[in-house]
């Protein structure tokens, strides 16, 4: 096929992907917006002794405002993509960062500074995005705990992080593209898999402690009770922990981290203010129905295998001078310079697009997990401890009760309250 014909067919799929996923999410939230507010003024009759007026218009106008501002940010996020891609910003980033580096550095440091200005660059443009979701919709609906002072630790301490843990990754991955040959893809993805199962290991206790303070359950009483239930259900754990959860927001919950015996058992200190003993116990106890069924390693393995999948794509595609000009991108013709980091942040950027529309496969996948971890902790604990529990937990996040059928369908990963509470026994 001509170099210009594949360039062209590779520029109208991706504007076809890009359009018709816009185009889905655009309508997908009209819906949700309409469907919301359309049953705002009275609680469903399932929740009327339960959960107030006041609440449910709460959770309401929070959802009316956070798929606003989703909205403008998939419109925003498309503007951008468009411009570093078709309109030229990446080809015209790309060739100031080889003249500027590659002459008295090698390929190697160019390929790291493409990177570390393109992630610079995306980064601060993300940035008023971040702190107008954080200090007016989280501030205006009560969430927000986070000062402007810890929005800029933060920021500081997540780029200090990825520097020290994203670099030498990088470099190791670009190194093997150029190194290993036509099955580059293969010795990248087993890079790849090792460095996500090293960063389940170490994160809970070198990594997120950089960021939030955790200290161990000091209650006496709920410690043996989560003890006694780990027991129950055959599991171990290394400990229990509280963290400061409130410092940031007010939303609660509760996560494993870690793996085999070496798991930590992490409540947000914003849970445990809100929820009963009992309650906390059922909550741990769906927790640990998703170990019970495998849904942890399931979903892991999803992951390897859809990156595996990617890689094997992105090894064909990268040896395609199309799929460059395609993306409004001039590779480095005759060998004058490696094309890798090219490839891959042509191929981080074009894939979404494409990836969305699998979203509602996942999305139901990780929904009927949710069901049977519930029906698991209901098993282990009191059903209607979970139910009270959940109930708490939707009101305290302001998840609405009333969503629009079709966007559960396509984006929820938990079952909507309705669903999820009519499934529980009674």
């Amino acid at each position: 096929m001509p170099l210009s014909l594949q360039a062209s067919l590779v520029s109208q799929v991706f504007c076809l992907a890009l359009v018709g996923s816009l185009a889905v999410k655009f309508w997908l939230a009209t819906r949700q917006m309409r469907h919301v507010h359309q049953h705002r003024a009275f609680v469903p009759a399932a929740f009327a002794s339960t959960i107030s007026t006041e609440a449910h218009q709460h959770a309401a106008d929070y959802t009316q405002a956070k798929t606003r501002f989703g909205l403008l940010s998939e419109a925003l996020g498309t503007a951008l993509l468009l411009g570093w891609t078709l309109l030229g910003g990446l080809d015209a980033l790309n060739a100031w960062v080889y003249g500027l580096v590659a002459p008295g550095w090698g390929d190697l440091a160019y390929q790291l500074a493409l990177f570390g200005a393109f992630s610079v660059i995306g980064g601060l443009l993300d940035l008023p995005l971040e702190w107008y979701r954080s200090f007016h919709i989280e501030q205006q609906f009560g969430f927000n705990r986070m000062t402007p002072r810890l929005f800029v630790v933060d920021l500081v301490k997540g780029t200090l992080v990825g520097l020290v843990i994203g670099t030498p990754l990088l470099a190791a991955v670009l190194w093997v593209m150029g190194a290993t040959g036509p099955w580059w893809w293969l010795w990248a993805w087993g890079l790849w898999t090792g460095f996500m199962l090293l960063m389940q290991v170490v994160y809970p206790t070198l990594i997120a402690p950089i960021f939030n303070k955790f200290k161990p359950l000091e209650d006496a009483s709920l410690t043996g009770r989560v003890q006694a239930l780990m027991q129950r259900c055959g599991f171990q754990a290394k400990g229990f922990f509280v963290m400061d959860g409130s410092l940031r927001s007010a939303h609660g919950n509760a996560y494993f981290a870690g793996l085999g015996k070496s798991k930590r058992v992490v409540f947000y200190d914003t849970l445990l203010a809100r929820l009963l003993p009992a309650e906390v116990e059922a909550v741990l106890a769906h927790e640990l129905g998703h170990f019970h069924h495998k849904h942890v390693l399931h979903r892991m393995l999803m992951i390897f295998a859809l990156s595996l999948l990617g890689l094997v794509l992105l090894g064909w595609l990268a040896n395609q001078p199309g799929f460059y000009f395609g993306l409004g991108v001039t590779p480095h013709l005759s060998g004058t310079a490696p094309n890798h980091a090219l490839a891959l942040l042509l191929f981080m950027m074009a894939s979404p697009p494409f990836m969305f529309f699998i979203a509602p496969l996942i999305a139901r996948s990780s929904r009927k997990a949710e069901f049977e971890a519930d029906a698991y902790a209901c098993a282990q604990t009191n059903g209607i401890d979970l139910s009270s529990a959940l109930l708490k937990l939707y009101e305290d996040n302001a998840s609405t009760l009333t969503p629009d059928p079709l966007y559960v369908r396509f984006y929820y990963s938990h079952p909507p309250a309705s669903e999820r509470l009519a499934a529980l026994p009674r």
